[in-house]
């Protein structure tokens, strides 16, 4: 029996809207724990499908009979395999097209505001990988910061809405994901800007983004300010724009805050880390808007997806923002960090141009959560 496919713009929808859905995800019990699709409202079972081979009889009792059912798998194969003994067995079921692999890759463009001469700021969602960047739009120009390396989302985007690519920025040298900056720069002749403290190894050409950078968007002055804020990496740079919006990089999170050693020297940019949130963010107005460039939970989404808070109320709630004793900060944020993101090491050196792996090894390379964050 043929089943249906669902897609995932469609379960992205779902996370939104906070719908319930009932995944049953058919991929090694350590995969599954390691990284899985989550909404605040989803219920899971996770058995892998080389168990199912003889038939679903035996797990029909841990399925709903009144629930839209989800079949998940790695790239798509084997959850049509199990979706179609579902169906057969008569549950409403569908599989996740592209599996894993497609949900790791969707992004879902969220309009966040209005600019003061009538542009706009767009926050793309990568919801599977929990990465967030962002299109600065005036006047038919725009400018794209921390791009993933999905960059025909982008340029179809800016395309849809007749607005030309100009200026291209990465925050830092990212370290859990390929930045597509360099890519959509070449594809649309635009300027790429990159913190030249983070690149200096790298072996292209690029504009060095220092402080003091302000740069002009269509018609409009929308004051993208470059404001330096080493820690996550040593030339970590975050933006003013509009003087509404601070997009933070990976230093400040909603719930967390960055962790400082991807490039191996935790111990050097502690300090660094606190001085750019405890001095340099705290002389900031705290009615900006923090737009950072990932987020480490669901329940760090706005109502309608976007990921954003005052940075008044993040020095209030965010413990990362709170922690009088320098000791104690240092100790947390080299002592209590997850595991490293999965070939970090790999992606730094082909977001230097280093390396040029072909695109199955780039998703190879990025498989698995966000893992920028200490909290």
């Amino acid at each position: 029996m043929t089943v249906k496919a669902m897609t995932s713009k469609e379960v992205t929808q779902k996370v939104f809207n906070k719908e319930p859905l009932f995944i049953f995800d058919v991929r090694n019990e350590s995969d599954f724990n390691d990284w899985k699709i989550e909404g605040e409202n989803f219920q899971y079972l996770n058995i892998p499908y080389f168990e199912l081979l003889d038939g679903v009889e035996e797990i029909m009792d841990q399925l709903p009979t009144d629930k839209e059912i989800l079949v998940v798998c790695a790239k798509e194969g084997s959850s049509i395999m199990v979706a179609e003994m579902l169906s057969d067995a008569g549950l409403n079921v569908s599989y996740l097209a592209g599996g894993m692999k497609a949900w790791s890759e969707h992004l879902e463009p969220v309009k966040v505001g209005d600019l003061t001469d009538g542009g706009e700021l767009y926050q793309f969602v990568r919801i599977g990988k929990g990465c967030l960047s962002y299109m600065v739009v005036s006047n038919g120009e725009a400018a794209i910061i921390d791009s993933t390396r999905m960059t025909d989302v982008y340029t179809d985007f800016a395309d849809s809405i007749g607005a030309k690519i100009t200026h291209v920025f990465d925050t830092h040298l990212h370290a859990d994901h390929i930045s597509g900056g360099r890519v959509i720069a070449e594809k649309t002749n635009a300027t790429y800007w990159l913190p030249p403290k983070d690149a200096t190894e790298v072996t292209f050409e690029y504009q060095p983004l220092e402080g003091g950078n302000d740069v002009v968007i269509g018609h409009t002055k929308i004051n993208i300010h470059a404001l330096y804020s080493p820690g996550h990496t040593i030339g970590s740079t975050s933006f003013v724009v509009d003087e509404k919006y601070l997009l933070s990089g990976d230093i400040l999170f909603i719930d967390s805050i960055g962790r400082p050693d991807l490039a191996g020297l935790a111990q050097d940019w502690v300090s660094d880390l606190r001085e750019s949130l405890y001095k340099r963010y705290r002389e900031l107005s705290e009615d900006l808007v923090v737009l950072p460039a990932h987020f480490m939970i669901i329940d760090e989404l706005n109502e309608d997806g976007s990921v954003s808070e005052r940075l008044g109320t993040l020095f209030v709630k965010n413990h990362g923002l709170n922690i009088a004793d320098e000791n104690e900060f240092r100790k947390m944020v080299t002592e209590n960090l997850p595991p490293q993101p999965n070939a970090y090491q790999e992606i730094r050196e082909t977001n230097m141009g280093k390396m040029n792996p072909d695109t199955e090894k780039q998703r190879e390379m990025e498989i698995g959560p966000n893992r920028c964050a200490v909290r």
